[in-house]
């Protein structure tokens, strides 16, 4: 599965996923549920649009290397990458829907994103294995092979 169809899959089951462990993980820091869904939601719209932005400026990037495939070192870069972005949008909305400050917006922010740093990880690990590589990633000869 490549393109456009590739990106919806991948954000779509992502972002499922990441709705339910960022509820769970809100309500058990003590937060009203419901207001933990809100937040949830808001920073999963927010994650669709900067996962699409990102993944898509990441491979318009890895399509250029001379070294191709995805390395741990690779993959580590792309999620750091990611959360460090989405935390530069999340903090002032998390603030404002909890009703906290910034700085323990930024705490929470920065506890998610370590547990989002390695659901990332895992995630891409997975879907590449279950899905395949994108055409970014695979190997000359055999996207050559492919677009033919």
């Amino acid at each position: 599965m490549q393109g456009i169809k590739r990106k919806l899959v991948y954000v779509t089951v992502f972002e499922v996923g990441g709705i339910g462990l960022s509820m769970v993980l809100v309500t058990l820091l003590g937060h009203d549920p419901a207001l933990a869904g809100g937040v949830a939601v808001g920073a999963s719209v927010i994650a669709m649009l900067w996962n699409l932005v990102w993944n898509t400026g990441f491979e318009f990037w890895e399509a250029r290397q001379i070294v191709r495939g995805r390395s741990f070192k690779r993959r580590a870069l792309h999620a750091l990458g990611f959360e460090l972005g989405l935390t530069i949008m999340l903090v002032p909305a998390i603030a404002w829907w909890l009703a906290i400050s910034w700085w323990e917006a930024l705490l929470l922010d920065i506890g998610l994103t370590l547990v989002f740093v390695v659901y990332t990880f895992v995630f891409n690990l997975g879907f590449d294995r279950v899905f395949g590589l994108p055409a970014s990633a695979l190997p000359l000869k055999q996207e050559a092979g492919e677009a033919g």
